[in-house]
């Protein structure tokens, strides 16, 4: 029976490659669609309020796992063609993170204090002047250690992405398992990926909560 050698580590750094893919697909996505709808908590329409405030209800919520069944197998269900397992693993990711990065960034915008909105108001600037140059700029440095320690979770849920067939560590790390039954040594191995990749985020988060000092605010 083989033994694991160089041939299955060089897959699993492979499959660590797809994994920070497909973290950066789902972080750069999410993050978009999670601005426009903290945007549209902190609108000033009711009727937008409520529709993204049902939204982030609805993705935090909905268990990923089941998001990404209902992606990849639902639309084939519908009578479309099935989309490939890339696509399915990072539109499910991209949704689920909008709706966690969308009521973080909801939060810190909120936690600006109302002396600044209305000093801004008394400057005469119209609402989106105020959100650009003086709310957002003060809300990003309360949510960056809070979006950075996001993207850990991000890294490591996408070992879910596996439900789907998208070879990412994990699938990666099983599928040589399957095949020399060493679990010990691959997952080991396996876990030792994940750490290169999710310990610097944690570091990161923490330094960025100290430097900034958003941690007593």
């Amino acid at each position: 029976m083989p033994s694991f050698s160089f041939v299955h580590l060089e897959f699993l750094a492979w499959a660590a490659m797809w994994t920070a893919g497909l973290s950066a697909i789902a972080f750069l996505g999410g993050g978009l669609l999670g601005f426009l709808v903290a945007l549209a908590r902190v609108s000033s329409s009711g009727a937008l309020r409520t529709v993204a405030a049902a939204y982030i209800q609805i993705v935090q919520g909905t268990p990923l796992l089941v998001l990404l069944f209902l992606i990849y197998f639902g639309i084939a269900i519908l009578g479309f063609d099935q989309v490939p397992a890339i696509i399915a693993a990072a539109a499910g990711l991209i949704i689920y993170s909008s709706g966690f990065l969308g009521e973080i960034w909801r939060g810190c915008i909120e936690s600006v204090p109302k002396t600044q909105w209305e000093a801004a108001e008394c400057l005469a600037l119209s609402r989106w002047q105020r959100m650009i140059k003086v709310i957002l700029p003060q809300a990003l440095r309360i949510a960056t250690p809070p979006t950075v320690g996001f993207l850990v979770q991000i890294v490591k849920n996408t070992s879910l992405a596996s439900v789907v067939g998208f070879v990412e560590l994990s699938q990666a790390g099983k599928l040589i398992n399957n095949s020399i039954f060493e679990p010990f040594t691959v997952f080991i191995v396996v876990a030792v990926f994940y750490f290169a990749m999710c310990f610097p985020l944690s570091l990161w988060s923490r330094n960025l909560e100290r430097k900034l000092n958003v941690i007593h605010r």
